[in-house]
């Protein structure tokens, strides 16, 4: 190898590092997303149906703001 092929490689090799330092962390989001995503699906599945009363199955709470409509 002479020296262009060697500062050739060092860039490549440069280039593909700094590529995985950007990757890297929203790679790992994504499979802790995925982690959390199968344990909420196993939680529900093992999870006894439970009968609400009705009017407070999906009620929800209404808040008043604080913004003014003009």
């Amino acid at each position: 190898m002479n020296g262009n092929q060697i500062e050739g490689l060092i860039g490549m090799l440069a280039t593909l590092g700094i590529l995985v330092l950007l990757i890297l962390p929203s790679a790992l989001g994504a499979l802790r997303e995925w982690r959390i995503d199968r344990q909420l699906r196993q939680a529900e599945r093992s999870r006894p149906a439970v009968r609400q009363p009705a009017g407070t199955a999906g009620s929800l709470r209404r808040h008043r703001g604080l913004t003014r409509h003009a």
